[in-house]
């Protein structure tokens, strides 16, 4: 069980729509390290996802990596996501007007909702480099991502 989690997400397609992935790292948010963009990872996603939108793909990383949180135990997490329009649309500062959005966007926030302490923040691509290779792994590599997600489980 980890109480504070630092969670860091990707979502990757290749065309859009394209064949389409999710990555994350789940960092125990206690180490003085947490923000590191190499810091030790607690539970990993990667995931393929079929063809979908580069949005879409962000907000299922963003979703799975929430429940793999509450798997965990964790009570308070800080997502750094290099999605903008995710972090904007999670503070309630940007519109979800697509409909199929609208469904991430909404499971995204039930989630939250079940955290005691939570915050979203935009942080740039290069500090997101453990979570965009991990959802480029699930596209080159669905079998090692799947493993690499089941050795975190164990």
């Amino acid at each position: 069980m980890v109480d504070r989690l630092l969670i860091r997400t990707d979502g990757a397609s290749r065309s859009n729509p394209g064949p389409a992935s999710a990555g994350a790292v789940l960092i125990d948010a206690s180490l003085p390290d947490a923000t590191a963009v190499d810091a030790p990872v607690v539970s990993v996603v990667s995931r393929p996802l079929g063809v979908q939108t580069n949005n879409v793909a962000e907000y299922t990383a963003l979703v799975l990596a929430l429940r793999e949180a509450q798997r965990l135990g964790a009570t308070s997490i800080d997502l750094r996501l290099d999605s903008k329009l995710i972090v904007e649309q999670l503070h309630g500062r940007w519109k979800v007007k697509d409909a199929k959005m609208r469904e991430w966007w909404t499971e995204a926030r039930s989630l939250l909702a079940e955290f005691d302490a939570r915050d979203a923040t935009h942080e740039p691509r290069a500090t997101n480099k453990a979570a965009d290779a991990l959802a480029n792994l699930a596209l080159d590599d669905p079998a090692a991502a799947a493993e690499l997600e089941a050795k975190y489980r164990e």
